[in-house]
């Protein structure tokens, strides 16, 4: 079934036209919170969840939004943002097949912190929110793991901040080039599998887009990376490595 919302197409389909199995089924929650409930609950878990298509660049959920239950990622990569006072997207985390989002809010019981974009084409699920709460109060390894998991971000959000004071932006640039490859590979022409954007890349490093490109160049021309459009090659990673 399609429907089109203010010039946006939506593709909704159930989660067998989707191909996605069912979630006792799917190979996914082996990377998340899911992995802990039991065969009946996955079961329970699965007749109530919605599969979506989700187009790049496409908004999931908006900073502020009331969100009604979870997200998983079942294919494709999202990027977390949240608005600055200057009114700049800042990059905060980039979400990946397996990930969860939308969990910290339900727990809180408040509106999402952040805004969660489409950076390619993706595959979710949308689990309801009675469902997760029924979860957590009845499965304790379900909920120590959702802990655990939350604090592992709380922890990269702390690393994230002392980075950002002692490193240079350079420094930054150069990590984050490294960290794309390492976590998403290349495509078969050696670039960089994820393409981010000039924009996303210094707000992920939290500059501005001007420094990004100025330094990407310089990078370029020391031979550490080579370019085709947005497209970005890494050609001396410990080179990048010992960026100063």
């Amino acid at each position: 079934m399609i429907f089109v919302i203010s010039g946006i197409v939506y593709f909704w389909y159930t989660a067998t036209k989707l191909g996605m199995s069912k979630c006792e089924q799917c190979i996914v929650r082996q990377f998340n919170s899911l992995n802990t409930l039991t065969r009946d609950e996955l079961v329970r878990v699965s007749a109530c969840k919605t599969g979506r298509v989700v187009k790049k660049g496409e908004i999931i959920f908006r900073e502020g939004e009331a969100l009604n239950g979870i997200y998983c990622i079942r294919e494709g990569v999202c990027k977390l943002t949240k608005l600055s006072e200057n009114g700049k997207d800042q990059v905060v985390k980039l979400s990946v097949k397996g990930g969860m989002m939308g969990q910290r809010s339900l727990v809180s019981n408040e509106s999402s912190n952040l805004t969660a974009v489409a950076l390619n084409d993706m595959q979710i699920c949308f689990i309801p929110k009675q469902e997760i709460l029924e979860d957590l109060q009845k499965n304790i390894n379900f909920s120590m793991d959702l802990l655990k998991r939350m604090a592992q971000d709380l922890r990269d959000a702390d690393d994230s901040l002392v980075d950002m004071a002692q490193k240079t932006v350079k420094q930054r640039l150069a990590e984050t080039l490294v960290y794309v490859k390492n976590k998403f590979d290349n495509d078969a022409d050696g670039y960089l599998a994820l393409t981010l954007s000039r924009d996303d890349y210094a707000s992920i490093v939290g500059t501005a887009t001007e420094s990004a490109i100025r330094i990407l160049s310089q990078f370029k021309k020391e031979g550490l990376i080579s370019t085709k459009g947005k497209q970005i090659k890494i050609e001396d990673e410990q080179a990048l490595k010992r960026v100063e």
